[in-house]
Order: C-alpha cells, then sequence, then structure tokens
C-alpha cells in the first residue's frame, strides 16, 4: 500500500485501507487466523475497544486477506465517506432538498452549482474493468476460495457478510442494490436472505409470478462509499448508485455482467454471478444476527452461481454480527445524520433525533421536537411509524427541543420523570422487523410511544407545569473562571 494516503473520493478498497493505515486507523494481523469463528472472537475483542480497522493476511485455507471493521467508528465512518463529520452529507442533502429561488447572480450560481452536482453523479458504464481481471465460470467456480467466516458457533455454516447484491424488477428494469445475507450451500450455490419488507423481495416475487428466473449479482469489496450506499435506507425510486454518486462528488464507474443482464461496481473485489430460479426455497440459517439472538432456520431462495470473476489480488471484505456494540454502529449513525433532513422534510417539527445503538437502530429512536400544539408528540409517534422503514421502529420516546437526544441520561430523567404512563404511553400494533424474536407474530407486533414532554394544560395537565432548575449564567461564568483556583483538577 502506498506511504501517502490516497485523497478522498478513494479508488477502491484498497485506497481506503491505506487511507486507514496512514492515519493509524489499520492493524495488520500477520499470524494464520481461522475464519471458523476464530476471527469473528478477534475481531469483537477488537470492537469492544473502539479498536481499528482489522486486515487479517493469512486467513486459514484461503490466499485472500480479510478485510474487517472498516466502518467500527464514526470517525472512521466519516472518514470512508470524505468528511470529518457525518453531519455535513446531512447539510448537503438538506441543501438540495429545500432549494431557494435566485436572488441575483450568485442566486443564480448557487443554483446552477446544485443542478451540475445531480447531474455529474449518475453511474457511468466502462468497457474493462479490475473485477474481471480472473474469471472461473462453470465447474471452475469454487466459494470455498473465499475465506468467508462462520462467525457463531450455532450459525448454519459459512456466510458472506458484505456482499452487494443487485437484482431488478422483471417488468420496470429498476435496479436494487441491498446487504443481505449470503449463506454458502455448496461450492457453486449461495441463500439468499430477502426479507419480507425488501426490494429484491418484490423482484423475485415478480419473477416467479411470471415464471421466469431472476438475475443476480453479487460485488464483494467495493470502493466504501458504495458499501454504505447499499445499506442506506434509500426510496425504492432512487438508485443506490445516484446516491453514492451524490456522495463520492464522482460517478461510479460500472460494468457489464459478463453471464446476467446486470452491471457492478467495476472497482469491486469479488462478483458473483448467477440466476434464482422460481419457486426453489432452501432451508437457511440459523444465524447469530445482529439482534444477539440466533435466528430460526427459514426457507429461502437460492443463487446458483454461474461465474466468479476477481482482482488479481483481491481483498475479501466482510462484517460480523452480534448484540452491541458492534461494526454497524458507525452505517448505523451514518444513516442517522445523513437522513436527518429528509425526515425533517418529512415531519418539520422534528429538531434532531437518535437510534441507540442498543436498540440495534430500528428498535428504538429518540426524538426531539418542537412542540407548537397539544398532543403533538402522539402526532410525531404516527407520522414516524408511517415512514418507510422507520415503519419498523417498536419505541419511539419523544422530548422537548431542548433536550439533547445524544445525551441518554439525559433522555432517561426525562422518560422516567415527565411521563403518567397512564396517559403519556401510547400502545398500538403494527409491522416489525423480519428478525424481531420479541414479537408474539412474526413481522408484526406491539409498539410503545412516550410522550416526555412538558405537558400543557389544553393536553389536561391543569398543575401547572414546574420549572426546570438551572443555574444561573453568571455563576457559571465565575466557576469557569476561577475552576484552577479550586484544584480540582
Amino acid at each position: 500500500m502506498n506511504a501517502v494516503a490516497p485523497k478522498f473520493p478513494y479508488e477502491d478498497l484498497q485506497a481506503f485501507l491505506a487511507a486507514l493505515e496512514a492515519d493509524g486507523e489499520l492493524k495488520r494481523v500477520k499470524a494464520e487466523v481461522d475464519p471458523h469463528l476464530e476471527i469473528s472472537e478477534v475481531t469483537q475483542r477488537v470492537i469492544r475497544e473502539d479498536g481499528p480497522a482489522l486486515l487479517f493476511e493469512n486467513p486459514a485455507g484461503s490466499t485472500m486477506p480479510v478485510a474487517i471493521n472498516l466502518f467500527g467508528t464514526e470517525a472512521r465512518m466519516a472518514k470512508a465517506l470524505g468528511v470529518s463529520s457525518l453531519n455535513e452529507i446531512g447539510d448537503r442533502i438538506g441543501a438540495l432538498a429545500k432549494p431557494e429561488l435566485p436572488v441575483g447572480w450568485a442566486g443564480i450560481r448557487d443554483g446552477l452549482g446544485k443542478l451540475m452536482q445531480l447531474k455529474s453523479v449518475p453511474p457511468k458504464k466502462i468497457r474493462k474493468a479490475p473485477c474481471q481481471e480472473v474469471v472461473f465460470t462453470g465447474d471452475d467456480v469454487d466459494l470455498n476460495m473465499l475465506p468467508g467466516l462462520q462467525v457463531w458457533p450455532g450459525d448454519g455454516g459459512v456466510f458472506h457478510n458484505f456482499g452487494l447484491t443487485h437484482t431488478k424488477h422483471p417488468e420496470t428494469g429498476k435496479r436494487n442494490v441491498g446487504l443481505y445475507r449470503l449463506q454458502q450451500h455448496t461450492e457453486r450455490s449461495i441463500g439468499l436472505h430477502w426479507q419480507i419488507h425488501k426490494n429484491s423481495t418484490s423482484h423475485y416475487a415478480e419473477a416467479e409470478k411470471r415464471g421466469e428466473r431472476l438475475p443476480v449479482a453479487i460485488a464483494i469489496g467495493p470502493d466504501p462509499v458504495m458499501a454504505y450506499a447499499a445499506t442506506a435506507p434509500l426510496p425504492p425510486d432512487i438508485d443506490e448508485y445516484l446516491f453514492a454518486g451524490f456522495l463520492r462528488g464522482e460517478r461510479v464507474e460500472m460494468v457489464d455482467c459478463l453471464t446476467v443482464p446486470l452491471q457492478v461496481p467495476a472497482n469491486s473485489q469479488i462478483v458473483l454471478e448467477g440466476w434464482a430460479e422460481p419457486g426453489e426455497r432452501v432451508p437457511e440459517g440459523p444465524f447469530g444476527d445482529h439482534t444477539g439472538f440466533y435466528t430460526p432456520v427459514e426457507p429461502f431462495p437460492v443463487m446458483h452461481i454461474e461465474a466468479m470473476t476477481m482482482r488479481q489480488k483481491p481483498i475479501y471484505h466482510t462484517i460480523i454480527t452480534s448484540a452491541p456494540p458492534q461494526e454497524d454502529h458507525g452505517l448505523g449513525k451514518a444513516t442517522e445524520r445523513i437522513f436527518l433532513p429528509l425526515v425533517k422534510i418529512m415531519i418539520p417539527e422534528i429538531v434532531d433525533y437518535d437510534m441507540p445503538a442498543a436498540g440495534v437502530f430500528h428498535n428504538c429512536v429518540i426524538v426531539s421536537i418542537d412542540k407548537k400544539f397539544p398532543k403533538q408528540a402522539q402526532k410525531v409517534m404516527s407520522a414516524i411509524w408511517g415512514l418507510q422503514m422507520m415503519s419498523l421502529t417498536k419505541l419511539i420516546v419523544v422530548v422537548d427541543a431542548d433536550c439533547d437526544v445524544h445525551d441518554y441520561r439525559e433522555v432517561a430523567w426525562r422518560a422516567l420523570g415527565n411521563v403518567d404512563y397512564s396517559r403519556d404511553l401510547l400502545l398500538t400494533e403494527g409491522p416489525v422487523d423480519h428478525l424481531d424474536h420479541a414479537s408474539y407474530h412474526q413481522f408484526w407486533g406491539g409498539k410503545a410511544g412516550i410522550d416526555a414532554t412538558a405537558k400543557w394544560p389544553e393536553e389536561g395537565y391543569t398543575r401547572g407545569w414546574p420549572e426546570a432548575m438551572r443555574m444561573s449564567s453568571a455563576i457559571e461564568a465565575t466557576v469557569d473562571r476561577r475552576w484552577k483556583e479550586y484544584g480540582l483538577d
């Protein structure tokens, strides 16, 4: 790798690893380490200490190094997206989503700048790509060449956990890219864990209805921006590669697959090409998921691989799953910060929100609002439960605008002390995540909203809400000035 860190946007995974190494954020593991459980245990210990990204250079049974924990901290996630703070991207999206009418030459110039941003980011096709330097087809395909991990003792086998799965709608041709776990069934077949709420599920259902097989392409190890874009909860009409181009500030290079009518990122490390046959399901699992529990065996579609292409010296990128803390913290926080401006457009009274990692990002959402009318907290709860993938949220805690939603101690103080649970607790039912093990019925269950805002007379609270205790600003300034005199450092 280069001694000098490449500049953003990173050309490929190798460039991002070089940038991490230059900043002391990458640790090379030269010892032989077994992909069967051992890499998982080593990685989890590093993650619990907020440790660096890891490159296992000598995985047992494979010549491909394993890159993992690339996105394990907010700082590394921001670095992957080329910003100093994840909020910067949200600010860019907010500026584009709410354009103001041009005023004078400066306004026209700014407006043209926004249009040029959008015009420059659609993906572009190239003919020759690094991901097709080595080609295996037919009986030469062997997934055992890849250092796929078994993360937990009870897992059903080897899983490939960071493969970007490409499909397209059989009728409209609309592309979808998603991140789904992929269980290796044989050396040439792989299970597709397409959950009920995912776009790939609808693509496969349409193909089945037409009696057609569905083309599938899986890209492992593209550049870090594309890796994140595949996890982003985009609306169905927003192309992941357009979004990745927006994040990168330049167009994503794509290449046609060799055996299926799909395109993949040209800078990928490894690409699997194949088909999912209509009506075919194979038992998949169990799998130790991000909930911290094993998900049960269920029937899912199968991809039969016709070609496996790769670079001359590929790096295998993957991730492990477990109860928090885990590497997906960085990915989840990126989504939280990047999509805040769009959430605020849909629900204007929202000031900020936080999706705690302990709630694996969809079990709990903490929301602060600028309260203007009675029972507005309940209105916000209903709006969140009707908003795309946030509909899967199980618990919503609503606080006033002066509460820092990222300060869990303050949020807990308000949620525990500002609530009369006979009046301020909203209970309902609705869809939950496919992997939710607590719901008594799969796919739907109970939900709760806690109104932890200050209560108004118009809401039936007639006692007069008390004033919160605050120290005077003059005394705070005095103590700040004299702090060293107290000898308490």
